[in-house]
């Protein structure tokens, strides 16, 4: 039996180290896709104290393709950019990592960097670091972020209107903390289990803090964010779920008791909507749609009922689609995902309703404080934009039979 099992220890070795031996520079392919490797030294105007080296790989789309969209990645803690991009050989092992065939891939890496975490080093079991990297002013490592992704989108002619980040762990917590701070790049932003919303919180002045009269943040992306109640990194997701609401940012928030999973297989037994909204079709230049206040939303498990084995969803349901947005009216069709699109252990209502909210209007333009008409459906009404200019529309009934709502000065 001992022998058995040393000839299979042995076997399994061989099989690791032969893995561990794929040198992107030797082997430039992964999953017959080409991938170009940068390194450098890290650039004076991002603030690091001393020289460092920066990496990243680019994983190109299988055919070769004009003006195609980025799919942005952020590794685990566990992981550098090497590890990361090795990942994607093998399914369900951190599924958010593998982009598809059609896309540009962009890996960054944060591991070269002595403390280069992409918070910046602040979480919330850690004061001293939470101190140092608090405030809205963004760490060299975001700057080094946003400054790779800029020189990606360039040089490979990428869309920049579909460039898309997520990321997994620790990326998932720089997925949102960099990526809803960024929305004039990004049009949509996925966090897989992110280790913490300080960062986050942080960078987009959430509460206790205020936006300074000085920081003109940029709109905001499409949000979509799964977490284990289950699992200590996600604590606090009860503060970042009710200033999303506040602030009328895009929110799609899927939780339930799979822990610090990275298999999307194994979520999916527990919480199968975690795929059911298509992130990757927003595009940055066209308007979306934001739920607030909806009736349909389950009750968060945080911060008091963590032992609650209940899966939920906030927003989950919504789906929009943009029907003209002209200078004169806006016109969006609003409605319910249907039962019959997808299989699942929930329950999709036959009727919800929402405060719906036209963000990224690209036409119409309206002024902070100027006034509106509407119709949806039979009802009718006149409201003024808020002091962002946002235009919202409280209490709007949807089913699955698209409703036109329609917006004019």
């Amino acid at each position: 039996m001992k022998t058995k099992l040393f000839i299979v220890l042995i076997a399994l070795t061989s099989v690791f180290a032969a893995e561990e031996k794929w040198d992107p520079v030797k082997d430039p392919t992964i999953n017959g896709r080409a991938l170009d490797v940068v390194r450098m030294a890290v650039k004076p105007e991002w603030g690091y104290p001393a020289t460092q080296q920066d990496s990243y790989i680019v994983v190109l789309p299988k055919v070769d393709r004009k003006n195609a969209p980025l799919y942005v990645v952020l590794h685990s803690a566990g992981h550098d950019v090497v590890s990361c991009v090795k990942c994607t050989k093998q399914v369900g092992n951190h599924d958010i990592y593998h982009s598809p065939d059609d896309f540009y891939a962009l890996y960054l890496d944060c591991r070269e960097n002595k403390g280069d975490w992409w918070w910046g080093g602040m979480h919330v079991k850690d004061a001293n670091l939470t101190k140092k990297n608090s405030g809205g002013d963004p760490m060299p490592v975001e700057k080094r972020v946003m400054a790779n992704v800029r020189a990606v989108i360039e040089k490979y002619g990428i869309d920049p209107n579909r460039v898309y980040l997520c990321g997994n762990s620790m990326g998932g917590s720089g997925a949102l903390g960099i990526g809803t701070r960024n929305g004039d790049v990004f049009a949509a932003i996925k966090a897989n289990v992110p280790a913490g919303i300080e960062h986050v919180s942080q960078r987009m002045y959430f509460p206790p803090a205020t936006v300074p009269e000085t920081v003109k943040l940029p709109e905001p992306p499409v949000v979509i964010d799964y977490s284990g109640q289950n699992d200590g990194w996600s604590a606090g997701h009860e503060r970042f779920v009710k200033a999303m609401n506040d602030r009328k940012y895009a929110l799609y928030f899927y939780w339930g008791p799979f822990g610090h999973a990275n298999n999307t297989s194994q979520i999916l037994k527990v919480n199968d909507l975690i795929n059911s909204f298509d992130w990757l079709t927003i595009k940055k230049n066209e308007l979306y749609a934001v739920f607030t206040n909806a009736t349909c939303n389950s009750k968060l498990p945080w911060p008091d009922d963590l032992k609650n084995i209940e899966a939920g969803q906030i927003n989950a349901f919504f789906r929009w689609k943009t029907v003209s947005d002209t200078a004169e009216k806006v016109d969006v069709s609003l409605l319910l995902m249907n039962a019959t699109e997808l299989k699942t252990k929930f329950e999709i209502p036959k009727e919800a309703s929402a405060d719906v909210t036209l963000r990224r209007l690209q036409k119409f333009k309206i002024k902070a404080g100027e006034a509106f008409k509407w119709s949806y459906g039979s009802a009718k009404g006149e409201g003024k934009a808020d002091a962002e200019g946002l235009v919202t529309v409280s209490g709007l009934k949807m089913t699955a039979e698209p409703v036109t709502l329609s917006v004019s000065k």
